[in-house]
């Protein structure tokens, strides 16, 4: 392998075994072996920091791959999408885990960070995104990215619950799973996670709307994307109403959360996957 290509893969794969490093640490820590028979404690300070370091790590990579040269063009694409969705998405949890028990969030997240991470590098291609230089188009970006992001969270949040209400049920409830809050308090956080994701979706889909010409030189055309991002919208919104008129919660909150969040997937992450994975394409 070419020495220069080395070097570029550099901070994609030390980014990966940061992540790594740490779910092997709390896997020999809080989830296997004589360790489940013990009392749960929270993250350590130097845990903390560790994470802190890896998003700070993963989140200067992203910056130097998204933004190149001069900063004023962008590139994207399926690789870049992910990655910067589950940074986001570990960066919540790590700000959320100072006011919740967010624990078991550990060994769902950390692995997938890590292979998101080196999705840049193994799949390298890229669009140039148009009006990039926009402020108009970057706010609209941002918020685009932290409602997926805030999605990603709440979806290995329900999956977490899903699991821990299944154990609770068969009596094998280990320590680890005992020391999370109950199922109402996580469910309610659950639904925070969901307000706000919904109100920033909400957004990216009015500023696309309203500032379509603006944002991306035409008006808007109804694609694969926007029926998607629709159509997650609606589901949400319904998942919402469904809370509030008729006490949706439990599993129904669940299979909504994780039918929502698969659909917003295949807005953006899906069609790029078929446009530069299966027919290796990088135009928008």
């Amino acid at each position: 392998m070419p020495p220069i290509l080395l070097h570029s893969s550099f901070p994609n794969f030390l980014t990966a075994a940061l992540y790594v490093g740490l779910a092997v640490h709390f896997w020999r820590t809080r989830w296997r072996g004589a360790v489940l028979d013990q009392p749960v404690a929270g993250l350590a300070t130097w845990e903390r920091m560790w994470l802190a370091v890896a998003l700070v790590f993963h989140g200067t990579t992203l910056g130097m791959e998204i933004f190149p040269g001069n900063g004023e063009s962008m590139r994207f694409g399926f690789a870049l999408a992910l990655s910067m969705i589950t940074w986001l998405a570990v960066a919540l949890y790590w700000i959320e885990s100072f006011y919740a028990r967010m624990e078991g969030l550990q060994m769902l997240g950390l692995p997938l960070a890590a292979l998101c991470a080196l999705l840049p590098w193994a799949l390298p291609g890229q669009h140039i995104l148009a009006n990039a230089g926009s402020l108009t188009f970057r706010l609209h970006f941002l918020v685009a990215m932290l409602a997926y992001s805030l999605f990603t969270l709440a979806a290995l949040h329900a999956i977490l619950m899903a699991v821990t209400e299944q154990r609770l049920h068969r009596g094998r409830l280990t320590p680890l799973f005992a020391g999370l809050p109950p199922l109402l308090t996580m469910e309610t956080l659950l639904f925070r996670l969901i307000h706000i994701a919904f109100g920033l979706l909400t957004l990216t889909l009015v500023s696309g709307v309203v500032f379509s010409e603006h944002l991306f030189g035409k008006a808007l055309t109804l694609n694969h994307k926007t029926i998607f991002a629709v159509l997650s919208w609606l589901i949400f919104g319904a998942l919402l109403i469904g809370r509030y008129r008729r006490g949706w919660r439990g599993r129904t909150a669940l299979h909504w959360t994780l039918a929502g969040f698969t659909v917003l997937l295949l807005a953006y992450v899906g069609s790029r996957f078929v446009l530069e994975v299966i027919l290796g394409r990088v135009a928008s």
